[in-house]
């Protein structure tokens, strides 16, 4: 082995310096040549599963100027006999096409090889991954004791290779399986990227935005206010993701969904045998966030028993399972949510002082949409492009009308119940365009404020665009008036508003009040009507 020592160094090195086992190979037989009569090196590949042997590398030339087939399948029987001799672990000589260790099948091996001198040694496991490694001498050539003793050397650097080979070729498989899996992933959400995407950054949400920015970087408990639908995980997650905890977990917890039973093992978690049924022991919520972002939504919903446990945490980052006799310690920020009134809660003694003094450090209040109006029609553009996505439709932008139509609406639902309205209007409009209209109800007793069109509301379901109850009964339809434009109902819906607040736009008795929008929204929309306040001032 002594006399071998600085080519075997040179093969490890080449063999352990590339990823790759072409390259390596290809460089490891430009050496070889130097000691060692070959014309080229292969290595094959055992496939147990296909019964095949496959040529992953050759060397000194690319796999393209291979004579031999870079894929050759073989026959049970076959496979079995190369198995056994792979278990044997030692270098066989073939000579004149027959070999030295009995019934290899010499033709499936090496192919159309069996004028020229030959060395094949195993490599790898047979158990699991394996291959073989075949040297091939030149015309008139032949190899001699010490070739093939040298070639016993060489089946581990060459096995090394081949492992290395074969997981990189299973990473890349799990990759490209993980890519398919986030492919359906967004299809299903309707996004392009698993990316934030906060539509009215900066305009309706400018404000909090700020205030975002401003917490980020500190690891305060935030609280954050809003009615549902709002976008309170939202807000959430673009704290965490601009925190220096952003490379930790984000976890959300709805402590309003969770029995109040249960609100203990879910948020610290048990230990085995803490009460019947826990045959395991299991981690809660904070110490599966811990290093990153807990984000409790609802929190006015927690028990008093946990909010007791929550305060410990928030005090001092202790928290025990159910069952031990040992703290845990945990690094958790908490971003809470709520749509309640906590203040009056905690004056009620329904939510803890101490609890809400500790959670309220940093609030962040989210406006309903009805009051960042200028963001509806962004937030519909983005809603239909998710929708097209998501159905696998054209994609269609909302028309003028359809943005008026969203604009009138009252939307009390906030930016959830916008995005339900733009997908059930794509589903109606069936790619071609979006049926906003009937989404919204519109032409149905539909409660916010537009004239009602068509039959009343006991005889169709508003918002769905579904058939009559009178068509469902096999009762005669109604006729339906003409319907008028948009605008007319708009106008009148205004001035019948102006009327009543004797021409005052803003305040508790004003128009804007009355009509729910923001009195910056009304003005413009009483510019583009060409409706004047003054003329409604005296007139009740």
């Amino acid at each position: 082995m002594e006399r071998f020592q600085q080519v075997l160094l040179g093969v490890w090195q080449e063999a352990c310096r590339h990823i790759e086992i072409g390259q390596s190979t290809a460089n490891i037989a430009a050496m070889l040549v130097r000691h060692v009569p070959i014309e080229r090196i292969l290595v094959r590949r055992i496939d147990a599963q296909r019964s095949a042997l496959e040529t992953v590398a050759v060397g000194p030339a690319g796999l393209e100027h291979c004579p031999t087939d870079a894929r050759s399948e073989c026959s049970p029987a076959e496979l079995e006999a190369l198995l056994a001799w792979c278990r044997g672990g030692k270098v066989a000589r073939l000579r004149g096409g027959k070999s030295s260790s009995g019934d290899l099948p010499v033709d499936k091996i090496v192919p159309g090889r069996h004028q020229r001198d030959v060395l094949i040694g195993p490599l790898g496991d047979p158990t699991g991954h394996c291959g073989v490694l075949v040297f091939i001498a030149p015309k008139d050539r032949a190899f001699d004791p010490k070739h093939v003793e040298l070639a016993q050397l060489l089946i581990e650097p060459f096995a090394v290779a081949l492992e290395n080979d074969l997981r990189l070729r299973e990473m890349a498989a799990l990759r490209e399986a993980a890519e398919a899996d986030n492919r359906s992933l967004l299809m299903r959400l309707g996004r392009k990227s698993l990316g934030e995407t906060i539509v009215g950054a900066d305009s309706g949400l400018r404000a909090v935005m700020e205030r975002i920015e401003l917490v980020a970087r500190s690891d305060a408990p935030v609280l954050i206010f809003g009615a549902t639908g709002t976008g309170k995980e939202l807000i959430a997650r673009a704290i965490h993701n601009r925190s220096s905890r952003s490379q930790g977990p984000f976890n959300r917890v709805n402590c309003g969904a969770i029995p109040p039973e249960l609100i203990d093992t879910q948020l610290f978690g048990h230990e085995r045998g803490a009460f019947t049924g826990a045959v395991g022991g299991r981690r809660g919520w904070f110490e599966r966030a811990d290093g990153g972002t807990l984000f409790l939504d609802e929190i006015g919903e927690l028990p008093p028993a946990a909010q007791v446990r929550m305060l410990r945490i928030l005090q001092d980052g202790w928290m025990e399972r159910v069952g031990a006799e040992k703290p845990i310690n945990v690094d958790v920020r908490i971003v809470a949510a709520t749509h309640c009134d906590l203040a009056r809660m905690v004056a009620e003694g329904s939510f803890r002082e101490d609890l809400w003094y500790r959670i309220a450090v940093f609030p962040i209040v989210l406006p309903p949409l009805r009051e960042r109006r200028e963001d509806i029609a962004k937030l519909a553009v983005h809603f239909a492009g998710r929708a097209a996505t998501r159905f696998g439709l054209a994609p269609v932008a909302p028309t003028a009308e359809d943005l008026a139509l969203l604009a009138a609406y009252p939307w009390p639902g906030n930016v959830r119940e916008l995005a339900a309205v733009i997908d059930r209007a794509a589903i109606l409009g069936d790619g071609k365009r979006l049926d906003v209209a009937t989404a919204l109800g519109v032409g149905a007793t539909s409660g916010w404020g537009g004239s009602s069109t068509t039959a009343p509301a006991e005889s169709s379901t508003p918002g769905w665009g579904g058939s009559s109850t009178a068509a469902s009964t096999g009762a005669a339809p109604r006729e339906v008036a003409e319907i008028e434009a948009l605008e007319t109902i708009v106008r009148r819906h205004i001035e019948v508003a102006l009327t009543a607040a004797d021409g005052q736009i803003e305040g508790r008795r004003g128009a804007a009040a009355m009509l729910q929008v923001n009195p910056h929204t009304l003005r413009a929309r009483m510019r583009k009507l060409d409706i004047q306040w003054s003329n409604f001032r005296g007139k009740q």
